[in-house]
């Protein structure tokens, strides 16, 4: 229940950072996100004391984990996977304009044979 209160004040407190950014629009800008930031801070900070707070909280750094694990490719690996890429765009584009021509001819003839008759 404890944990609940305190996901729903830092969700109210964001909601209200957020709504006095609009309201108070005769204020420097600068200021309105200036509220903003600390009402978001403010309210992760209320999230991360409660239960699903700290296990998002270790999620996210088991992802971080994770991320540095990744093989990531090299930049010529890279752009010749772009180019692979690239002339497929292209052969299938040529196919599908073909296809597509054959079919409008065969249609158009039959069309025209069909009023000519």
């Amino acid at each position: 229940m404890l944990d609940k209160l305190k996901l729903t004040a830092a969700g109210l407190l964001i909601v209200a950072g957020v709504a006095a950014f609009y309201y108070l629009e005769e204020y420097s800008v600068l200021l309105r996100a200036g509220m903003v930031i600390v009402s978001v801070i403010a309210g992760l900070s209320i999230a991360l004391v409660s239960a699903p707070g700290q296990a998002a909280w270790e999620f996210a750094k088991g992802a971080r984990v994770e991320v540095r694990k990744v093989v990531w490719p090299s930049r010529r690996e890279t752009v010749q996977g772009t180019l692979v890429v690239l002339a497929m765009v292209i052969l299938v584009s040529i196919y599908l304009w073909m296809i597509d021509t054959a079919l409008f001819w065969v249609i158009y003839d039959l069309v025209l044979k069909a009023r000519t008759s």
